[in-house]
């Protein structure tokens, strides 16, 4: 028989590594869409512009789906950005759609181009540590509203930042 303290400790443990899985989990799943990982990163001093990525969203199913649009209470709007690099030059630009291909996923990291989405006219600062909510819709799946952590990545260069 184990003493109490070590019984509680192993069920403890036990929990973490049943539920560790899941509890760190980060993501939301809408009809054949899992939309992984909303995180954004926090806001520079003087600045009313952020970005928000996700670590993809997956179509899992065999019909195409688009992005078409996204709000937050968060900011004023949500535009849609493609970061493309043209020779040494990394340009944004603003996009109406983001194709969700079948059985594909399609990137919005802050290092690896590609598209995310910009909170415009911030209404507060945001903080590591902060959590907000973003609505994002699309042509197939419909409206999903899910929660986005503020975290600076672990990778993240000082220019990552500055949108």
């Amino acid at each position: 028989m184990l003493p109490r303290k070590k019984f509680v400790g192993c069920l403890f443990a036990i929990a973490v590594s049943a539920w560790g899985p899941v509890l760190h989990a980060h993501g939301v799943s809408k009809g054949d869409l899992l939309i992984d990982h909303p995180y954004a990163t926090p806001s520079l001093k003087g600045t009313t512009n952020v970005s928000v990525y996700f670590r993809g969203i997956q179509n899992k199913g065999e019909q195409p789906d688009r992005l078409t649009g996204a709000t937050s209470p968060q900011a004023q709007r949500v535009a849609m950005h493609l970061m493309s690099t043209q020779g040494s030059i990394m340009q944004m630009r603003e996009v109406s759609v983001v194709d969700l291909p079948p059985n594909s996923t399609t990137l919005f990291r802050h290092n690896k181009g590609g598209y995310h989405l910009m909170l415009v006219g911030l209404k507060q600062a945001l903080k590591d540590g902060d959590r907000f909510d973003i609505t994002l819709t699309f042509e197939r799946a419909g409206r999903q509203t899910v929660n986005v952590w503020v975290q600076t990545p672990r990778d993240a260069e000082s220019e990552d930042n500055k949108h």
